[in-house]
């Protein structure tokens, strides 16, 4: 039952994006078409994910072991880097298009606050491995929700007029305060 709690909350009430306000500028700079909202929601997932077990293992028997807590976040953006390589490594050679498709937004993920802060929080909520695994997962999964479900407004919105004024990062920002405004009624459901 804690597992599925964690998991509703990380999508729908405490959504790293919209509640959290926490990779922000993949959100706003990858959603302009749902294609490639999908590809980073993947890539982000997936570094997330590994990210997550890794920093903990790193965390809990090197950092805590030999008390060097304090090289928490340098080591924990080092790890972070690597795995954005290995995934930027595995995309050009998998999908040309979407490694195209992503340009410089794929590097960002090495700088994307999202994943080095959920690496932290797992730690700072004490959570076991498994449950910092089920939690970072979903929080990716809520990330992504919140990137596709932005990327396919903003492909609406191209679709209809708006005033002059309003177009490009205006009319995307009240967007997206509207979205985290949607988001806010899942708040009573955990």
């Amino acid at each position: 039952m804690e597992y599925i709690l964690i998991f509703i909350s990380a999508i729908f009430v405490n959504n790293i994006v919209l509640s959290q306000f926490l990779g922000i500028c993949p959100f706003l700079g990858v959603s302009k078409k749902v294609e490639t909202a999908m590809g980073m929601s993947a890539a982000v997932t997936f570094v997330l994910t590994i990210a997550t077990i890794v920093t903990f293992l790193i965390q809990k028997f090197v950092l805590d072991a030999f008390g060097l807590g304090y090289l928490q976040t340098i080591t924990f953006i080092l790890v972070i880097a690597a795995l954005v390589q290995m995934v930027e490594i595995i995309l050009k050679k998998v999908s040309p298009a979407l490694y195209q498709a992503l340009g410089v937004f794929l590097p960002l993920i090495t700088t994307n606050c999202c994943i080095l802060g959920v690496a932290i929080l797992v730690i700072q909520k004490d959570y076991d491995l498994l449950t910092g695994v089920v939690y970072a997962f979903s929080t990716a999964l809520g990330f992504g929700l919140a990137l596709i479900l932005f990327a396919g407004l903003r492909e609406q919105m191209s679709l209809v007029k708006v005033p002059k004024a309003m177009r490009g990062t205006p009319i995307a920002l009240i967007t997206a305060g509207l979205l985290a405004m949607a988001f806010m009624g899942f708040s009573g459901v955990v």
